[in-house]
């Protein structure tokens, strides 16, 4: 059967896409996702978060071993499953600094793009529980809830960092960026509000959309310089799906350019090197990759005021128990609740920290788990000058990519990582934690030093799991989309995720994603675009001051 559109990828923009595209009845569309369903539970529990680091609705990859962290391997899990990131990330909600979107206007040459622009996006997607203003809106698919399950020793957080001399925020993707506080979080009714669930589910019984699941697309198909299908395995069957108007790329910062690598698009050079027969020279693709590093501090508790206790079986199965019934308590936290955002470097341009408090210890994937109840504050660099890489490692598609971010690659990023880890260690020796926080256990006492603290994040650093950039959109001879995500050189395909981005936003990057799909199915649809924001009030970022100079 032949589709107008077909999707390739059920993340966070591929939903939007599905949706949108499908508001036509009279256009067909196809969304295909390798990954299963979203059945389980945990997916649907705000808590469940803690399991998908480690594993659940991943592709299981890693990075290669990075140069400038002596040789660090890190884990890098990238979703498989129904709405892609957004099921399986911790819910934070937040969308970035004005400035973030201006640059990608100014420097990158996006026209269209800057932060007025897409700010009426955002507004589209979002059902607020409690705002409606000038950046906030409600009715739209995505629910946006406060937390629901926030323990006392998150207040204590927000006092410990006023204390410090950053100011409360009661809304990060307000008027400021800048200060400490309450995350909003992509929930409706105490339930994580996938892409999935707010733009699939809703429209599932569409007879113009099809959506297959278990469904790997391994090449595009391109004849006469017009992509006109895919090629898709599922099980032990391969079939080519054709496109009557376009193939839509929606695989990810990770998964697009591996696809559009696969299909023989991309740098030639590499394509030949692992055997891909060359169908358009885009030395772009795979370029630019961009992420966040996290480091973190983990103290030791004087008794249980996080989660950890909770992973007693008994305790276990009472939470349980009183999420069915109640939707309160423990499963109903997404354990990231609390944070931030701070100068590691006074002269940046806008908030270059941020920070996210955990309720408990080893809650990620490869993160140190206490014996006792502990707490753990991320530090995250939000500017990175470190541009990595995705490659191919062969010719096969089934094959792992060679995913390499080049952490700390630029010695500034280096230097401003290890600030923003002094700032976390700061905040959790404030007078207001001192009835929650034993001791810190990591990085301990014994790191003193810069070296110290270099040494501790190569051996601890952790992706957050906010890779973009590597389909970039631009107008300079590496961006491989336009301003409109058509794929250069090559007509009826088009890149829709957060690989377009030019540059990382300074924030977890659901949120922008779903507005690159938001705007990007508006663009394909040849809609004119929502009109750009106005202000009674302009942006206006905080400056890096307190009551003593941090940092």
């Amino acid at each position: 059967m032949e589709y107008d559109y077909i999707i390739t990828g059920a993340g966070p923009a591929g939903c939007v896409l599905a949706n949108r595209l499908s508001e036509d009845p009279s256009v067909r569309v196809l969304l295909l996702e390798a990954g299963g369903g979203d059945w389980n539970p945990l997916f649907h529990m705000p808590a469940g978060f803690a399991k998908m680091t480690k594993g659940v609705a991943s592709w299981g990859w890693e990075t290669v071993p990075q140069k400038h962290m002596k040789g660090r391997v890190l884990r890098y899990t990238q979703a498989r499953v129904v709405g892609g990131g957004s099921s399986i990330n911790a819910q934070l909600y937040t969308r970035g600094n004005a400035a973030d979107y201006d640059l990608w206007e100014k420097e990158d040459g996006c026209t269209g793009w800057n932060y007025r622009s897409v700010l009426p996006y955002f507004k589209r997607a979002e059902d607020n529980q409690r705002f409606a203003d000038d950046y906030h809106a409600y009715g739209g698919p995505l629910g946006v809830s406060m937390p629901a399950a926030t323990l006392p020793i998150c207040d204590a957080y927000i006092r410990a960092g006023q204390e410090l001399g950053i100011p409360y925020n009661h809304d990060f993707n307000g008027r400021q960026q800048a200060g400490i506080g309450f995350y909003q979080l992509t929930q409706r009714d105490k339930r994580r509000s996938s892409a999935a669930r707010a733009y699939l589910n809703p429209i599932r019984d569409r007879k113009n959309l099809t959506v297959r699941l278990g469904a790997r697309v391994t090449r595009i198909v391109v004849e006469k310089g017009r992509a006109i299908g895919v090629e898709v395995v599922r099980g032990s069957n391969r079939e080519i799906i054709r496109a009557a108007r376009e193939v839509l790329v929606s695989s990810g910062a990770i998964g697009s350019p591996k696809l559009l690598l696969q299909s023989g698009i991309g740098p030639a050079d590499h394509l030949r090197s692992v055997g891909v027969p060359v169908v358009h020279d885009l030395p772009g693709v795979g370029e630019n990759m961009q992420d966040h590093l996290d480091l973190f501090v983990i103290c030791e508790c004087t008794g249980d005021h996080t989660y950890d206790n909770v992973a007693k079986l008994h305790r276990t199965l009472w939470a349980g128990i009183q999420y069915v019934l109640f939707r309160t308590g423990p499963v109903a936290s997404s354990l990231f609740e609390t944070g931030g955002f701070w100068y590691a470097d006074r002269q940046a341009r806008s908030p270059d920290i941020q920070f996210h408090l955990g309720l408990g210890s080893g809650i990620e994937a490869g993160v140190a788990r206490l014996k006792n109840a502990g707490v753990t504050l991320n530090s995250a660099y939000l500017h990175p000058r470190s541009r990595g890489t995705v490659r191919l490692a062969s010719g096969d598609p089934a094959d792992a990519p060679l995913i390499d971010p080049n952490y700390w690659s630029d010695p500034h990023d280096r230097r401003m990582s290890i600030e923003g880890l002094k700032i976390a260690r700061e905040i959790m020796s404030q007078p207001a934690l001192k009835p929650y926080v034993l001791a810190e256990r990591l990085p301990g006492a014994g790191a003193v030093t810069d070296e110290d603290l270099f040494d501790y994040g190569c051996a601890n650093a952790k992706t957050d799991h906010h890779p973009v950039g590597t389909c970039k959109m631009g107008t300079d001879a590496m961006a491989v989309v336009d301003l409109e995500l058509k794929v250069r050189g090559i007509e009826g395909l088009r890149v829709c995720d957060s690989s377009v981005m030019p540059r990382v936003p300074s924030c977890n990057t659901n949120a922008p994603t779903i507005m690159v799909g938001e705007k990007g199915a508006d663009i394909i649809r040849g809609l004119d675009p929502l009109p750009p924001a106005v202000f009674a009030h302009e942006m206006n970022e905080l400056p890096p001051r307190g009551r003593r100079d941090i940092r």
